[in-house]
This record gives C-alpha cells, structure tokens and sequence, in this order.
C-alpha cells in the first residue's frame, strides 16, 4: 500500500505510477491553532504501508505531518511501516561543530522510529553515518547513476572533469567521476561562518576542461558560486553542477544567475519553487522510477543493494 504526504505529491503520483499500485485515500488537514489530523481512507490492517514524505521545507511542518501519518498506522495495526523520505530534513546537523551543540539528525531519527517508523527509505544523505543514527533497516539509495546518465546525454563523449566542492563530498564525487569515467579534482575551501566559503584552491588540473561540480544539495548556492569562479580563475571552459536535492533557499537562484555556470541538475527529491521551474539554468530529473523500484524490491524481500552494482 502506498501513501502520500503534502510535501511533494508530485513525486508520490510518478512513484505510483511507476510501482503500478494506487495511492490509498488518505486526508490531511489542520485543525484552527495549526495541529494535524490525518484520516486514512481505507483499512491498512495486515498492509505492508510505504509512506512518502520528503522532509524538506517546511521541514518542520513535513515532519510532524510524518509523524502523525505513521502514528495513525501504527495505532491501524499496518504490518509494517516504511517511511520514504527522499529528503532528510535536518540531515546536515549530524555531529557536533561547536560546544553545546544538538545532533538534530539523531533525534529526528528518534521521533520517526517512536512515531512509528519500522523501515527507512532514504536518498543520497549529507552523511553515511546517519544510518548508523537508526535501530531499524536503513535502505539507503543514491541519485548517482541519474544524474551521471543525464550529464553524459548532455556532453556526449566530450572529456570531462568531475569536481568536489570541498574534501568532505569527495567519496560523492569519484562515485560520478568513476561512471563517467572522468578525472576527479577537488576545490580546497573553509567556511568562516554558516552558509559563507571562502574558496583556497583548486586540487587537479581542470584548465581547459569541461568541469561538473558534485554536490548533494544546494541551499544559498554559495558553494556552487565560490566552486565555479575558483574553477573558471584556474582555466575551466564551462561549469555543470549536479546535485540530489534542490532546496534552493532565499537568494539561490540569483547567485546561481549570476555564476559561471551553465547548468544545475536537480532531482524531484523536493519540488522546485515556480521560480526555479523558470530558471534557465535549473533542469531537474526524476527519482521515481528509483524509489519505486527500491519499494517494490523491499516489498518482495529482494535486495535492493543489486540496484547499484
């Protein structure tokens, strides 16, 4: 049985459509001070129920529309309960940076399990490790092959350099570099403050070269603007940037305008903005027929790990 939140119904339809199983019947609405109430449509006694629900802005209206769906299945007697969070809100607080700091990703990881989670689907995390952060089945699925298909299409068989934009994403990077089969170059950065980089330099040789810049998510687009002038400073002749989920905050779009860059591949993890569906330089891919494949194969006890050999 498949289930669909608010946050991105867009994607819940194409996965349904892909899986070949209708999206069961299932009200959301708010009560006058802003609470949720969810009503199922149909009983999911002895279901096998996948939930869909990316947790991407408002994130925290998307999670605690999640957690009221789940705690609704759970209290249903669903013989099992799969979240599909194509986006993992919070995801980028994993571990502590400064002294008292939350690790918001753990919790959130504890609310879902308590509200009623008993598998996870998740899509190209900010860090391995939060797998780790949960005690049921983690499936965790990436966007890679997607997004290197796509870019392939685009420059055919031109030689090109994949890029990381700091050393952190670099396990990410020669993941697509190795499908392209393409030179791998790394951008040497710091961030003095939240959401700012200060760009040191260019590791690899990309001079002359057809560069994409690999990242897993764009929010300010500061990194994508500081990767691509420190790439066009050392030579590069044009500049793509592949990345999972667009969040594509306040202010993106302008600065990915006004960047050396020809190209922003996103997926259909979170729905783009009327703004970004407009842009020019905006181009986004769907992960449905992805995540559907993965649903199927949890559903029939095949692995799904053979997706990505």
């Amino acid at each position: 049985m498949l289930l669909c939140g608010t946050a991105n119904p867009e994607l819940g339809r194409r996965i349904s459509e892909e899986v070949g199983v209708p999206l069961a019947p299932m009200e959301i609405t708010r009560f006058a001070d802003g609470e949720y109430d969810v009503r199922i449509g149909e009983s999911v006694r002895g279901h096998d129920v996948f939930v869909i629900q990316p947790t991407s802005p408002p994130v925290n209206d998307n999670y605690m529309e999640l957690f009221v769906i789940l705690d609704a299945l759970r209290r249903a007697s669903a013989s099992r309960i799969n979240a599909v969070l194509p986006y993992y809100g919070y995801q980028r607080k994993e571990k502590k940076t400064r002294a008292r700091d939350p690790i918001s990703a753990k919790l959130m990881a504890n609310f879902l399990q308590v509200a009623g989670a008993e598998r996870m689907i998740v899509l190209d995390l900010h860090a391995e490790a939060i797998q780790g952060f949960f005690d049921i089945p983690v499936d965790a699925l990436t966007a890679s092959k997607i997004l290197a298909t796509h870019i392939r299409a685009r420059h055919g068989r031109e030689p090109i350099v994949v890029v990381s934009p700091d050393v952190g994403g670099t396990a990410r990077a020669r993941a697509i570099a190795r499908l392209l089969e393409s030179p791998l170059a790394i951008i040497d950065k710091r961030r003095p403050r939240d959401d700012d980089i200060e760009v040191l330099n260019v590791i690899g040789d990309v001079r002359d070269s057809r560069c994409v810049v690999v990242d897993d998510l764009i929010s300010t687009a500061s990194t994508l603007a500081g990767a691509a002038k420190a790439l066009r400073d050392e030579g590069a002749v044009s500049v793509d940037v592949l990345a999972t989920h667009g969040v594509l905050s306040a202010g993106a779009l302008e600065r990915v305008a006004d960047a050396f860059v020809d190209e922003v591949v996103v997926t259909d993890s979170i729905p783009l903005s009327p703004a970004a569906a407009k842009s020019p330089k905006v181009t986004q891919v769907s992960v449905a027929p992805l995540i559907a494949e993965a649903i199927v194969r949890i559903h029939e006890g095949r692995s799904v790990s053979a997706l990505f050999r």
